[in-house]
């Protein structure tokens, strides 16, 4: 028998964790339980002022979305920030909630230069 969907309710609002999201046995997951990367705060102090310009980008967020782009073969920053901005797993991997903003492909490039 052929059913067809009720009206579609993209719109509505859920209450929903990201953490269930990710599968048990996505790479991600593994990474993160493998790799432990705070040390990069204390590599990068120095590129960073404390009295002046804009609030940063987490340091260990921008290694992240390196990682990402390298591990999974991503073969440009721009399509890596689309891929952030659309899987779930990668979200989840850097920290970043439903609504938080991933940077701008430029941010990512610009740190990826002149920091990595």
């Amino acid at each position: 028998m052929l059913t067809k969907n009720k009206q579609m309710n993209r719109d509505q609002i859920e209450m929903i964790a990201i953490e269930p999201l990710v599968p048990a046995n996505h790479l991600v997951r593994k990474l993160e339980a493998a790799i432990n990367l705070p040390f990069i705060y204390s590599l990068v102090q120095d590129m960073y002022s404390s009295e002046r310009g804009r609030p940063s980008i987490n340091p260990v967020v921008l290694f992240k979305m390196a990682f990402i782009q390298y591990t999974f073969a991503i073969r440009s920053m721009r399509k890596t920030i689309v891929e952030i901005e659309t899987n779930m797993a990668y979200g989840w991997f850097l920290g970043f909630g439903f609504y938080d903003i991933v940077p701008h492909f430029s941010t990512f490039g610009k740190n990826y230069e002149q920091r990595f």
